[in-house]
């Protein structure tokens, strides 16, 4: 292995601390302030005005440090193409509600339509330009795989809809999404690490930049990521996955991210078919744990623990 990968955890930390004190200020300046929804834990109320988008500061930190490593890891760009992607369909989400005042953001079918486009490029580069196989790893088969042929290509489709949105619906309390996908990242890096795979740079670079954004995103935050940041880490987590050949690893090692996003389709299908009843006290699942008495910061521990044994069971399976 070579070492110099491991600095890119540290460029990434740096760059991304010493953006702090200049982006945060300047996000307030621009009065772009988060607006929390009133029927949602009271808590959180005191939230309101507290800046987003900050997700930009984690991007530009990772995008920085991994263009580093692009001529010797050229592995590293067509993850950087669904990250920052993913990353620029969350901003313009971001720039609709904050700035222009739509308290929805982008309309649905213009947000899936942006997030077609961007899988559909990183689709057509994985596989002409990068040569990378569609061939699947197989959890606890020591490394067997297997070919599904044309369906491999809807399944990337369906894999990254459903990894983006979770990671999307965990970004609710304050460090939360960040460090859960700092959990799997990591583990998508050591596994780029011990195959030598050139996806290794990119994704220490993140870990590094979500260690360093923890630092303003930790209860209580001084900066949220926004759709900014949190549809750039599951654009970030697919797109690993898959040039590791290891989308089946994302229902592990991001089970979080399919309880989140499975919480919310419970709670919405079963309001619908019972007439106003609730399965949680309030979906996405984490706020359900603080109506019960958790606090954010507690919810926030369990989840990241919780990810760090999905991850030891990931490693197992591998």
């Amino acid at each position: 292995m070579d070492m110099n990968v491991l600095w890119a955890l540290i460029i990434a930390f740096a760059l991304t601390a010493v953006m702090g004190p200049f982006v945060i200020p300047y996000l307030h300046k621009l009065k772009v302030g988060q607006t929390v929804r009133d029927d949602g834990p009271e808590s959180h109320l005191k939230k309101n005005g507290t800046p987003t988008m900050g997700g930009i500061m984690i991007i530009a930190g990772m995008l920085l440090t991994s263009l580093l490593y692009v001529r010797d890891y050229p592995d590293v760009i067509p993850v950087l193409m669904m990250t920052v992607g993913f990353g620029l369909v969350g901003f313009i989400d971001d720039y609709v509600k904050v700035v222009l005042k739509r308290a929805m953001g982008l309309r649905a079918w213009e947000k899936l339509s942006l997030q077609f486009v961007v899988t559909a490029i990183f689709a057509y580069y994985m596989v002409k330009v990068a040569g990378v196989s569609m061939e699947l790893i197989i959890p606890f088969t020591d490394g067997n795989t297997v070919d599904i042929g044309w369906a491999a290509i809807p399944l990337l489709f369906l894999a990254t809809l459903g990894t983006v949105n979770g990671s999307n619906f965990t970004d609710g309390l304050d460090g939360l999404a960040s460090s859960v996908t700092a959990v799997i990242a990591a583990y998508f890096g050591l596994i780029a690490i011990i195959e030598g795979s050139g996806v290794a740079p990119v994704a220490l670079a993140l870990i590094g930049a979500l260690m360093a954004f923890l630092l303003y995103n930790v209860h209580p935050a001084s900066v949220f990521m926004g759709d900014t940041g949190s549809l750039a880490l599951g654009g970030f987590v697919v797109a690993a996955a898959y040039m590791l050949r290891m989308p089946i690893f994302i229902l592990i090692v991001a089970f979080i991210y399919f309880v989140e996003v499975l919480s919310v389709m419970i709670q919405i299908g079963y309001f619908k078919i019972s007439g106003g009843k609730r399965v949680f006290k309030m979906a996405p699942i984490h706020h359900h744990f603080e109506l019960c008495g958790w606090s954010e910061t507690k919810v926030v521990a369990v989840f990241t623990i919780i990810t760090v044994l999905l991850s030891v069971i990931g490693f197992m399976a591998y």
